[in-house]
């Protein structure tokens, strides 16, 4: 039977709490959750006891069924994954998630039976990690310390998308075609000889737009425009997705710092 070596009490938090997490850190703020799923009781056990001792919430799961079924909250997450599970495996899961987009958190799969073919699938199909059993304490907390780091990226990435499409949505529609025009590279004179208004009501509206997408500077605004795909012909955004598409861009593009 796979056996991991666990350090209770005091010892075991001295030693890897603090290359963990700091008092700064997002993760302690947005309380992470790490997901478990090995057909093994003992080490569902182990692990969970092992990842709550340094202060991290954790769910487990005997079957991959049950981690869709479940309620996730919008915090750092990280899917710790056995390869080897009764029934569907840890790589059939791992490419029924990616194909539906249901779980977008990182995947640290671990395993008995582990060779480098089965690595380099898991690992080319997005995996952020791939442990033999049986590990170190420390280098699953190392792992799960980089899905963390990671997921959380992520999480202000979709969360900088959703304010700036906020921003954009509050747009009139005059504002967003002046605002494609403007990332065309077109001056106030030539977006008033174009769209048939004066110089300055183009000045106006372009001054509106920068001010609702919080831009302080044109590069700025043009990157934003940009990130949200908002085409330079006409301020249309770049989508067939559905009817409202134009005012609420699907594709998240590159996020802004």
């Amino acid at each position: 039977m796979d056996r991991i070596f666990i350090a209770n009490g005091p010892l075991l938090k001295m030693l890897c709490k603090p290359r963990f997490l700091s008092q700064a850190s997002p993760l302690d703020i947005e309380n992470p959750i790490v997901y478990i799923v090995d057909d093994d009781e003992l080490m569902r056990t182990s692990l969970s006891s092992l990842l709550r001792s340094i202060g991290l919430r954790v769910q487990t799961f005997e079957s991959t069924g049950g981690v869709l079924d479940e309620h996730r909250d919008e915090v750092p997450s990280c899917l710790i994954l056995d390869v080897r599970l009764r029934g569907e495996s840890g790589l059939e899961f791992q490419r029924l998630i990616a194909t539906r987009n249901e779980l977008r958190i990182p995947i640290i799969f671990m395993t008995a039976h582990g060779d480098i073919e089965m690595s380099v699938e898991a690992m080319k199909a997005g995996a952020l990690d791939f442990l033999a059993k049986p590990f170190r304490n420390q280098d699953m907390i190392d792992a799960v310390t980089s899905a963390l780091k990671r997921d959380t990226k992520r999480l202000q990435a979709d969360r900088a998308m959703l304010k700036l499409r906020a921003c954009y949505q509050s747009l009139t529609p005059r504002e967003r075609e002046v605002a494609g025009l403007v990332i065309a590279g077109l001056m106030n004179k030539q977006i008033a000889r174009k769209i048939g208004i004066a110089e300055i009501t183009a000045k106006i509206h372009r001054g509106h737009a920068m001010k609702k997408m919080e831009s302080s500077s044109m590069a700025d605004f043009v990157r934003k425009m940009e990130a949200l795909g908002v085409t330079a012909a006409d301020g249309a955004v770049k989508s067939s997705e559905s009817p409202n598409s134009r005012d609420l861009p699907d594709s998240p593009g590159e996020i802004l710092r």
